[in-house]
């Protein structure tokens, strides 16, 4: 039975390809090794290094094709999904880099002083609270076209087209608590049979994709929001994605 590498061993096989293999002796180098993947070999100085066997290259070209393969997949229902949010009215944005400030974990606001006081005269006042900064990139960013704030309805859908990479999000926290922290309604677009309901965290909604038709498995929380500065300023910077319309007018 032909083994399969997994993401983390494919790039382990395309580094150690492109480098002079020297060794890490780690967990992820015996795994490549014991597969048969990697092999030892000592040069004139006795120094160690790998290199890729014949089924090690095998190996990290399946993993690369599988990536393509994948990659192409995920942005085909990027497509899917942005079509589905121009029909409902909305304007759409993909490739956006956003920047969502989370409160320090376990930090206690402290307290300002004005410094133009004597000390035992000062007013205390609370501090702006201490932040930090999460970069993330949302698959598709939306929102309602309209010159009231509170009636922009921002949203941020993930992609997810298999299960290991819906799974590598659940294990990173920050960035669903940053996802929450830009938009006023977070989705998940899940290819259908990847997961089960019970593993999407409350905060999202679901959708499941199915070849022909998305299914709203769960709406998402409504949270009052409107965008910082910055994410006004990544959205002027940003061309929206072009509508149905606009494509089929573009040959006139």
């Amino acid at each position: 039975m032909e083994l399969s590498p997994s993401r983390p061993q494919v790039r382990r096989l395309r580094e150690i390809y492109r480098s002079a293999g020297w060794p890490c002796q780690d967990t992820l180098e015996l795994e490549l090794l014991a597969a048969g993947w990697l092999e030892r070999e000592r040069d004139a100085q006795g120094r160690e290094r790998l290199r890729l066997t014949e089924a090690g290259v095998a190996a990290a070209a399946l993993g690369v094709a599988n990536n393509r393969a994948q990659r192409g997949a995920h942005e085909a229902l990027v497509q899917r999904t942005v079509l589905e949010l121009q029909r409902a009215g909305r304007v759409a944005w993909t490739g956006l880099s956003l920047r969502a400030g989370l409160p320090l974990e376990g930090e206690v606001p402290a307290v300002a002083r004005a410094p133009s006081l004597p000390l035992w005269e000062e007013p205390a006042l609370p501090a702006a609270p201490a932040q930090r900064w999460v970069l993330c990139e949302p698959d598709v960013f939306s929102l309602r076209p309209s010159s009231r704030v509170d009636a922009l309805d921002v949203a941020i859908h993930e992609i997810k087209v298999s299960r290991a990479d819906l799974l590598g999000e659940l294990r990173r926290p920050a960035k669903s608590a940053a996802y929450a922290a830009l938009c006023a309604q977070a989705w998940f677009v899940l290819k259908a049979g990847i997961a089960e309901m019970d593993e999407i965290p409350p905060g999202f909604g679901v959708w499941w994709a199915h070849p022909t038709h998305f299914e709203l498995a769960r709406a998402a929380p409504q949270r009052p929001h409107a965008p910082d500065l910055a994410t006004w300023l990544a959205l002027a910077r940003a061309r929206p994605c072009e509508r149905e319309i606009e494509r089929a007018q573009q040959p006139l």
